[in-house]
């Protein structure tokens, strides 16, 4: 362990200090981003106000603010979400929106959307936040119309944006970066960033993370309280990313990336009385490039094409079984390709069509595999009409699944039209005060796990088809001198017929069932408030809150009706207060969640209590010449509270994380 942290330290001195003898020694110019010939005047900020559907942004000034310290953390903040997080750094983290379930939340890196046939659901603890430039979410539609039909298939969208290959004309950059932290955890950062002429750049991002996870809890059998620690748990992770940005005319350009991830981990298994034995492991590899391709055709047309290559492994080990009867290797691949036009013949008018082709396949070990894959076609047609007082958006989105398995029974092909309308009012033009409301219907059809394989699926489910309602008041402005607020409120109603929920049985292994109808009321608030005092002195609030009523409503018969869907809570939130001062700056936040049960018949023992976690982020920044030298200390968790998010899961109590981080 101690090689690791001082070869991590050693590399990061020696890149930053060979760039600092290479590089040119004129100033380095801040970074701006534009299309040729577009001026951007909505910041992200007002299209949070602005949208016609619920949209929550942040970027990384709002982070910083925030004191947010991962992805995972940045995802508590927002309203609506239901994080499942196993744990410690090593541990699964999947994102559902309102109680639709993971697999309605689809998940964008970089504008292109994410895959995984065999589960649905995307961990984001794969995605290191020292490279995303800001991440949103989207319930509904998008009011940027110009996307593939792809990111317009799901209830929710969640976007990842890494931060941009830098614009030419720009000078090089270097950032190393190394963070240390409680439970053996050092995580070594770097990203280099390199134009190259006037029309191309390119930037190459490494990060490697090792934790041993094996962190301490309470263990409470009725009378009996034991301190125990979490076993079988430490991993190896690393990730690398290469990205390209060309302009070959000026009015075209050209974006692709490359992206690597390997994590080899241990499975540390539910937490059970009078033994920790697990012998379980896990190596999850992931692969994929991407092509995005934007012309200009005239003042009034544009084009938009986007190619992906996805393949992804995952080796799943028990050594608990002898002869690796328990074993399992899966492997899937995805071909994806999008073409989008858009029509904006003047300023309040634009029409978008896009078509998504996509093949997906699965294979594994088992005995019992049988080799599905699926051709997918989408199609969507977007109006957007704008004035100054008014937005309105209407689209139609054409869905067609063909399933097919190579050694047995295939699920059955599905096709549907989904229609969704969505508009945005300002009532007074003299104040940022905005009305909003919108419809979105969709369906999801079954995972390959849910439809495959042994034990677990069915070739006989039916899809889920959902229905959202979404009405709600925005409002951006000054109350007074030196202050600025930013306030959203939304009320929803959805219904999900056919919904099949996922019950997790391990951290790999998933139950699902099919609970036939779901209804969800809810309310989702933001608060972010800003005190300018003197100079580089202010104060930063920002809070949210959920509250979400998720029934099972199959038959009023049934001793079950009216009873909560498993792992969502009926009340979440979080707050953060912090203080930026041109020494220091510092955040004090938390985010909590109330009472859940681990399944959706609610029985005895299987609640999980509601918690509220506490943390401290202190940070300084300090100027080196023309580099910048940044420090942070994080406290997890400051109170020691001992809670779980995924029943029989415990989380880690209080615990550390330093961060130093060097630009030049």
């Amino acid at each position: 362990m101690t090689r690791t942290v001082l070869l991590a330290l050693l590399s990061q001195a020696t890149l930053s200090m060979a760039y600092a003898q290479s590089r040119d020694t004129d100033t380095i110019t801040s970074r701006t981003h534009h299309l040729e010939g577009v001026t951007v005047v909505e910041t992200l900020k007002h299209r949070t106000v602005a949208s016609t559907a619920p949209q929550h942004v942040l970027d990384q000034d709002r982070m910083a603010a925030c004191g947010v310290t991962d992805l995972a953390d940045a995802l508590h903040r927002i309203p609506g979400i239901t994080l499942r997080d196993y744990g410690g750094a090593g541990g699964m983290k999947t994102v559902s929106v309102r109680g639709f379930g993971a697999q309605h939340t689809g998940v964008c890196y970089d504008g292109v959307m994410l895959s995984e046939c065999q589960s649905g659901q995307i961990d984001v603890a794969r995605y290191s936040l020292d490279n995303v430039d800001y991440v949103s979410l989207v319930i509904g539609d998008n009011d940027d119309i110009f996307i593939p039909a792809k990111n317009a298939s799901a209830a929710a969208m969640l976007n990842i944006s890494s931060l941009p290959v830098p614009r030419s004309g720009t000078r090089p950059r270097l950032t190393s970066q190394v963070r240390l932290g409680s439970f053996g955890y050092v995580c070594p950062f770097v990203r280099y960033e390199q134009p190259v002429g006037e029309r191309l750049a390119f930037s190459v991002t490494g990060e490697y993370t090792y934790a041993e996870n094996n962190y301490p809890f309470t263990l409470r059998n009725v009378t009996l309280v034991t301190r125990e620690r979490r076993t079988n748990s430490r991993m190896n992770s690393g990730h690398g990313e290469v990205g390209v940005a060309w302009r070959p005319g000026r009015h075209d350009r050209l974006t692709a990336k490359l992206y690597y991830y390997d994590n080899d981990r241990q499975l540390p298994g539910q937490v059970r009385y009078y033994t920790s034995v697990s012998q379980e492991r896990l190596r999850d590899r992931n692969f994929f490039g991407q092509l995005q391709y934007r012309t200009v055709w005239s003042h009034a047309f544009s084009m938009r094409a986007d190619a992906k290559f996805n393949w992804a492994a995952s080796e799943y080990r028990d050594g608990t079984y002898k002869g690796g009867v328990n074993d399992a290797d899966y492997w899937q691949r995805e071909a994806y390709a999008a073409v989008c036009l858009l029509y904006a013949p003047d300023r309040h008018w634009a029409v978008d069509y896009s078509a998504d082709y996509s093949f997906n396949n699965l294979n594994s070990s088992l005995a019992t595999d049988t080799k599905p894959f699926r051709h997918t076609v989408l199609q969507s047609l977007t109006a957007k009409y704008r004035t100054r007082r008014v937005t309105l958006l209407a689209r139609v989105l054409g869905s067609l699944y063909y399933n097919d398995a190579r050694l047995g029974a295939s699920a059955r092909n599905f096709s549907k039209l989904s229609p969704s309308v969505s508009v945005s009012v300002r009532p007074l033009a003299a104040h940022d005060l905005h009305l909003r409301a919108s419809y979105k219907n969709i369906f999801r059809v079954p995972t390959f796990n849910e439809s495959y394989f042994f034990h677990y699926g069915s070739t006989d489910l039916s899809p889920e088809s959902t229905d959202q309602y979404n009405i709600g008041v925005t409002w951006n402005g000054a109350p007074w001198r030196q202050a600025e607020a930013t306030m959203t409120l939304d009320g929803y109603l959805n219904h999900v017929r056919d919904k099949i929920v996922a019950v997790p049985y391990n951290m790999f292994v998933w139950t699902n069932i099919n609970v036939g109808k779901v209804e969800m009321k809810g309310l989702d608030a933001t608060l972010s408030f800003t005190q300018h005092f003197c100079r580089r002195h202010s104060v930063v609030l920002s809070g949210s809150y959920s509250y979400q009523q998720v029934e099972n409503k199959t038959t009023r018969e049934s001793p079950y009706y009216g009873y909560q869907i498993a792992y969502v809570p009926l009340h979440s939130g979080s707050a953060s207060v912090g203080y930026r001062g041109p020494w220091v700056d510092v955040v004090v936040h938390g985010t909590g969640a109330s009472l859940r049960y681990g399944n959706n018949e609610h029985y005895q023992g299987t609640d999980i209590p509601g918690y509220w976690e506490w943390g401290l982020a202190v940070s300084r920044q300090f100027s080196l010449g023309k580099s910048k030298l940044d420090l942070r200390i994080d406290l997890k968790n400051l109170f020691d509270r001992q809670y779980e998010i995924v029943r029989m899961y415990p989380m880690p109590g209080r615990s550390w994380q330093a961060t130093l981080k060097y630009v030049l």
